[in-house]
């Protein structure tokens, strides 16, 4: 648990429980508070993101697209919930089990006859690992005909699939959507490009941030799949060859980046699992900027931001953000850290 876990709580009225959109806003008009090498935040909307960019500059994209993994099933007349969180191959997942499990050694049964056995301990507990009847495409059909999303207790309304995803989603693989993308447009990314604002993607599929019951992923036992295309690896070195910075959209981004860094500090094309974790005592060897939304006090994601800007000054600037009524979440606002070392 991070070092400011317990110095603030997040009222109920700014946990975001309606997509921008339902709002009567677009996506891309949510709030945005940036933190620059001043320290002092400043308060502005996402859609004027480029007025903190530079030409030149990179923004990395994370392109997973969210599943619906929360699958409903019974032993007996014992009903189950599963939360499927990282696929392990054609026929097995790793997957939160809620729920009494009669017996371990017994199928847990879904509709159209789909079973699931309990095969072993997942990479942390409380997480399992699930071989499915069901394989490949076969057994994502499934998944898509049966599945809902995740959906916390903050989030009162069953919103479609669709409205957890960004709208360059395009591999299919997250237990969770990667959130920080979720606020850009079509017509937003055509804007940065014509500012000369650089795009690169990368995927990196995300497993379930939270356990149920006060429990939370240790990232160091909390493998995710991720790749780093060749393509923006060319784009990042020449971006930083020409001294511009590299903005990461999502704490994702950043574990995939930074995974795939050699001895030598230089990027290059992986593919792989990572357990990357990244605290205040790290050091970016590629990222230089980082844009997330705002996150609960017990999240890891606050030790990965807490290396960009000292616990202190982070949670200066949280208490700042809920003064001024900052939404949190997957539905809420967004927040723009440069590293301490930039100089731009």
């Amino acid at each position: 648990m991070n070092e400011i876990s317990t110095a603030f709580q997040i009222p109920n009225h700014l946990n975001a429980h309606i997509p921008a959109e339902q709002r009567g806003l677009r996506r891309d008009q949510v709030k945005m508070m940036v933190v620059g090498i001043d320290r002092k935040p400043v308060h502005s909307r996402f859609d004027l993101l480029d007025q903190f960019l530079n030409s030149g500059d990179v923004l990395v994209l994370n392109k997973s697209r969210t599943i619906p993994p929360v699958l409903r099933g019974s032993q007996g007349n014992n009903p189950i919930e599963i939360r499927l969180s990282r696929k392990l191959s054609t026929n097995q997942w790793e997957a939160l089990v809620l729920g009494r499990v009669i017996n371990r050694k017994q199928p847990i049964y879904f509709p159209d006859g789909v079973t699931a056995r309990i095969a072993g301990m997942g990479s942390e507990r409380p997480l399992v690992s699930l071989t499915f009847s069901e394989t490949g495409s076969s057994l994502f059909s499934f998944i898509y005909d049966y599945g809902d999303p995740i959906r916390y207790e903050y989030i009162d309304y069953p919103w479609p699939l669709d409205t957890y995803q960004t709208v360059y989603g395009s591999v299919p693989g997250s237990a969770e959507m990667p959130s920080a993308g979720r606020a850009f447009t079509w017509k937003m990314i055509k804007h940065l490009k014509a500012k000369g604002i650089k795009i690169a993607f990368l995927h990196l599929h995300t497993g379930l941030s939270y356990y149920e019951d006060d429990r939370w992923p240790d990232p160091k036992n909390h493998p995710e799949p991720y790749h780093v295309p060749l393509e923006t690896v060319k784009i990042i070195q020449q971006a930083k060859a020409a001294r511009k910075r590299i903005i990461a959209v999502g704490t994702t981004v950043v574990r995939a980046l930074e995974t795939s860094v050699n001895e030598e500090g230089n990027l290059y094309e992986s593919e792989g699992n990572t357990s990357l974790y990244v605290d205040q005592h790290y050091k970016h060897a590629v990222v230089d900027g980082l844009l997330t939304g705002f996150h609960e006090p017990e999240a890891s994601h606050l030790d990965m931001l807490s290396s960009f800007l000292p616990a202190n000054e982070l949670l200066k600037a949280y208490e700042e953000a809920l003064q001024n009524n900052y939404l949190w979440h997957e539905f809420g606002d967004m927040n723009l850290l440069f590293s301490s070392s930039d100089q731009s």
